[in-house]
């Protein structure tokens, strides 16, 4: 009888290395049948797997509705009204964007780079891409409230204020559905505002080929003018990568379409290297029209996919990138 081991090592007729290296482990951790715990794991793995990726998307959502929870105790209970007098919610937007700031350095490493670039004070237009799930702009509005001290309004889909239980998140943090002289009077006040001039559009269709899906939108331009104020391109980096959406099939479009409501699935939560990149401002301009400013800022746009995406992008090489650099650190 041939010992395992001398099995090993007898050239051609010897073992497939993973069915050595188990019998090698057996005798190292003295269990025996280890290859039965081995193909036993592999299958669970085949089995959860598609629940896993399925599942973890909406952990996101799960983690809304624990910021909404959270913000309905603090406004009954109230304990901190004294030390914000100023503004009520700046205790409860400090603590949520302290979480959401956690959450974003270890599951995706979130970093911003650009940051100078948004200003101490007055109004900017931040014009963004927008991921299947746009868990880096909730990222984006923590960095900036933590370091900057402010809050970035957001033009959201109407879909979102139809969404059970909302209603008080989207308030706390200044959420609004338009229309566009709304957004010229939040920028003359003085305030930051982002928008995604591809919305709910861009989640669905776009792909991990990165294209800007705006159409012919060039209201966010128009806003821009009569405000007059400089807009900031934004893109993050590997956003598709962490979340992916079937809504490029043709039954989801159509749905869409018709419904005006994102039904596609999607499957993701990778815990992906996310870099939020912020581009030179656009400074406003009174002799360029709305075609021609929309227009720049979609080639600022995609300058910054240019320089910062891999294209296609690819979960494997994204995660591989992610947590070999993290090895080289330490």
């Amino acid at each position: 009888m041939i010992d395992k081991n001398q099995t090993c090592g007898t050239g051609q007729d010897s073992m497939p290395y993973m069915t050595c290296l188990i019998h090698v482990l057996e005798e190292w951790f003295g269990v025996e049948q280890l290859e039965d715990y081995w193909n036993f794991a592999n299958y669970l793995l085949w089995v959860f797997t598609p629940l896993i990726l399925l599942i973890l998307p909406y952990f996101t959502i799960f983690l809304l509705y624990l910021t909404i929870i959270f913000l309905h105790i603090y406004k009954k209970k109230n304990v901190l009204k004294e030390a914000y007098s100023h503004n009520l919610w700046d205790g409860a937007r400090k603590t949520v964007a302290t979480l959401w700031d956690g959450h974003a350095a270890v599951w995706h490493g979130y970093e911003v780079h650009g940051m100078e670039k948004i200003p101490e004070e007055g109004p900017a237009l931040i014009i963004f891409y927008h991921g299947a799930i746009p868990i880096d702009f909730y990222y984006f509005m923590a960095k900036i409230f933590i370091h900057k001290g402010r809050t970035c309004r957001v033009v959201a889909d109407h879909f979102v204020f139809k969404i059970p239980g909302f209603s008080l998140l989207l308030d706390v943090f200044c959420a609004i559905h338009g229309p566009r002289e709304k957004c010229v009077e939040i920028l003359r006040s003085g305030h930051l505002l982002a928008i995604s001039p591809g919305g709910v559009r861009e989640a669905l269709i776009s792909d991990e080929t990165y294209n800007i899906v705006w159409g012919n939108r060039k209201g966010f331009a128009q806003v821009a003018i009569d405000a007059k104020v400089p807009i900031i391109p934004m893109f993050t980096q590997n956003i598709r990568e962490g979340f992916r959406s079937l809504g490029g099939t043709r039954l989801f479009r159509w749905l869409y379409e018709k419904f005006r409501y994102p039904f596609a699935p999607m499957y993701g939560g990778f815990p992906v290297k996310l870099r939020t990149y912020l581009g030179d401002p656009i400074p406003y301009d009174p002799k360029i029209t709305a075609e021609e400013l929309a227009a720049r800022t979609k080639d600022a746009v995609q300058a910054l996919i240019d320089k910062h995406q891999r294209i296609p992008g690819n979960v494997m090489s994204a995660l591989l990138e992610r947590f070999q650099n993290k090895q080289k650190i330490n």
